[in-house]
């Protein structure tokens, strides 16, 4: 897993947060593991970080055929023997902001399916816990209906702040005021997510030039509507994981709607091909569907 990481992302340092590691354990395992082959398998280049060797390259192909083919194995061993609890990857922030609220609900109608959710970011998470759908925050680009995903949701991107932090509690009337108030970073700075994260972006969409303000700069999302909440400032939301904090007031828009930004990604359910047919994964994923499609329906 460490290798496959590793050869994934390109960094120690990324394989290290996906799998829960420190960089020296990740480190280690792919030195015991290049003693073990007796074959270097990174080339090191600063600029673009790991490498694969030649033979890092074919032990790659190989590592990920056997990962797949041992999810598949799992998905029909699922698939017949139907266990009563039906395992789920989510998001972090989807999880903590969305889906726990509205669990209860899917289970109180639904007795007989038991739900167990995981935080799972990527495949690779996924895959270590072992689940039988996940929800993925994919670019439009890919995320389109098949026989083993579903299209959920594509939400909307604006700033969010505490109410007592603007006047009246309500959206600004002068965009410009916006720079007058602490601003919350999501993300390593220069990191390219999308313009709609890009404070720079937003300053030069509301002609307030493209220097935005430092602020406090947190990890992910889920720190910075926790921040917001909290009183910090101003952060980038999206439609969906606000959803809630805007109806109990515990955030407000700082701008009107026509100031959003449509998100580059979607939300998409996934799941294995030989569990298509399962009611328990048919019962789950349309629940999900209809409840995205509230709130679709509500904005």
């Amino acid at each position: 897993m460490a290798f496959e990481a590793a050869a994934r992302h390109r960094s120690i340092t990324l394989a290290a947060t996906e799998l829960g590691l420190t960089q020296s354990a990740v480190s280690h395992r792919l030195r015991k593991l290049e003693t073990y082959l007796g074959a270097k398998l990174f080339n090191h280049r600063s600029g673009t970080g790991l490498s694969p060797t030649t033979a890092g390259a074919s032990l790659l192909t190989e590592t990920v055929g056997l990962l797949d083919e041992l999810a598949m194995l799992r998905a029909r061993y699922r698939a017949a023997a139907q266990p009563a609890v039906l395992k789920v990857g989510v998001g972090a922030a989807l999880s903590h902001y969305w889906l726990v609220r509205r669990l209860p609900g899917f289970l109180a109608r639904h007795g007989d399916v038991g739900v167990e959710l995981f935080v799972a970011e990527s495949e690779a998470q996924a895959r270590a816990a072992d689940v039988d759908l996940q929800v993925l925050w994919l670019p439009t680009t890919v995320a389109r209906a098949s026989s083993t995903q579903r299209v959920l949701f594509r939400e909307r991107v604006f700033p969010v702040a505490m109410p007592r932090l603007l006047p009246r509690s309500r959206a600004l009337h002068n965009v410009r005021d916006l720079a007058n108030y602490p601003i919350i970073h999501k993300g390593r700075a220069g990191r390219d997510d999308g313009a709609e994260w890009s404070w720079p972006a937003w300053f030069e969409r509301l002609g307030l030039g493209a220097a935005a303000p430092g602020g406090m700069r947190v990890d992910t999302i889920s720190l910075a509507l926790a921040a917001a909440i909290a009183g910090a400032g101003v952060a980038l939301g999206r439609s969906l994981l606000v959803h809630d904090a805007l109806a109990d007031r515990r955030l407000t828009r700082v701008l009107a709607a026509e100031w959003d930004m449509p998100s580059s990604k979607v939300h998409v359910v996934r799941w294995p091909a030989v569990l298509s047919a399962d009611p328990r994964v048919k019962l789950f994923t349309g629940w999900l569907a209809g409840e995205a499609a509230l709130l679709s329906e509500s904005d």
